[in-house]
């Protein structure tokens, strides 16, 4: 299976206290394994399905709403794929610690 297309961050905000992070995804691209460091919020940009894989092989899909919100807490481990047969995106904001 070749390896999956990269999703593309574009930083808006980096501050000590926050960083505001737009993620575009072309069909099938992902954000690479990662573990957040701090609580963050997302707030999707369009109507569309993230495949969440996690550790120890589970996957799960997402089903967001555009401009509906969600938040999580640091430690959250995962790699984030497009699921749709369209491009998607969304605004990553996190609390980053002083």
């Amino acid at each position: 299976m070749p390896p999956r297309p990269k999703a593309t961050p574009v930083a808006h905000i980096s501050e000590p206290h926050v960083r505001v992070t737009e993620w575009r995804f072309v069909p099938g691209a992902e954000t690479g394994w990662h573990r957040h460091e701090a609580d963050y919020v997302v707030v999707p940009l369009a109507d569309g399905d993230l495949l969440l894989e996690e550790p120890g092989g589970a996957s799960r899909t997402a089903t967001l709403k555009r401009h509906v919100p969600y938040a999580r807490r640091e430690g959250v481990e995962h790699n984030v794929v497009n699921a749709n047969p369209f491009d998607f995106a969304f605004i990553e904001i996190e609390h980053l610690k002083p």
